[in-house]
């Protein structure tokens, strides 16, 4: 499979972040932060400058994976000023997107509200009325600016995030009629929290032509004491689970990449040391 990793996870300095990369044959960098600013905050001078550095280095971009539409909330409506401002980054990105080559942008979704849907009593008492229909219309452009700019958008399945499970991302790009636009990022850790099985119940999912872009990390999950625990990879609740999906992602032909989140440090807070403690086991297992 084509593996890669987000590199602000190694480092910021996108130039060691691509020696590191070279030195354990990674092909393919998904771009987050990059120096000082997040994408979609360069300049043209520094966009230019990054894809050169890129295309010098011979690695590919994945993904450009800016936090569009994190951080609003139920209360946000279409076309107020926070609304504006992600949609005025994305735009930002896109256009980033078209110099560096990348063919996904990453976007997220609003913070959870927990109960979205009931049933036997719940749908009255418990059920966060009209946080799920709240949500469509705020995505609904995003679509729109993608689909007339002829990029990819994907949505990565968030801990704290509306659509936080494979089930809620397939039902956003559903209910907006947006499969040919919208795909799923998954991330199958972040997907824990929320308790959906990464395999086979995630992944059932999302394999019909829904899975555009995956992260790879372990955790374990303590959702009742809100304790959230990066393991090195393998010792994490997903250790027992990676090889089968690896092997479904191989078996269906998924050809997207699969991005290594370095985001485990060993206790010290060296999340580079992290990177290189997990690195070797995430290439065996998607190699």
């Amino acid at each position: 499979m084509k593996l890669g990793v987000i590199c602000d996870g190694i480092s910021r300095d996108l130039g060691h972040a691509l020696d590191v990369m070279d030195a354990f044959r990674l092909d393919y960098a998904e771009l987050q932060f990059v120096g000082d600013h997040e994408v979609g905050d360069h300049s043209p001078h520094e966009i230019r400058e990054i894809d050169g550095l890129l295309r010098d280095r011979g690695k590919s971009v994945s993904c450009l994976s800016r936090h569009i539409f994190a951080g609003m909330t139920v209360q946000n409506r279409l076309g107020d000023a926070l609304h504006r401002t992600h949609m005025d980054a994305l735009k930002r990105v896109i256009d980033m997107a078209h110099v560096v080559g990348a063919p996904l942008v990453r976007i997220m979704t609003p913070k959870k509200e927990q109960i979205l849907w009931g049933r036997g009593g719940a749908e009255r008492w418990n059920v966060a009325q009209g946080a799920w229909d709240s949500l469509l219309p705020l995505i609904a452009p995003a679509i729109d600016l993608a689909r007339a700019e002829s990029v990819r958008l994907v949505v990565e399945t968030g801990n704290g995030t509306m659509v936080n499970s494979n089930y809620t991302a397939r039902r956003l790009i559903d209910e907006l009629d947006a499969k040919e636009t919208l795909q799923v990022l998954w991330d199958p850790a972040n997907n824990c929290w929320c308790h959906e099985l990464a395999y086979p119940d995630g992944y059932a999912e999302v394999k019909d032509g829904y899975l555009g872009h995956v992260h790879i990390k372990d955790v374990l999950v303590d959702t009742p004491r809100a304790t959230l625990e990066v393991r090195k990879m393998g010792e994490g609740q997903l250790g027992p689970l990676f090889a089968d999906i690896a092997k479904a992602l191989r078996a269906d032909g998924y050809d997207g990449v699969v991005s290594f989140e370095s985001v485990y440090h060993p206790g010290d807070g060296d999340f580079e040391a992290g990177f290189r403690d997990c690195i070797d086991t995430f290439k065996r297992l998607f190699g």
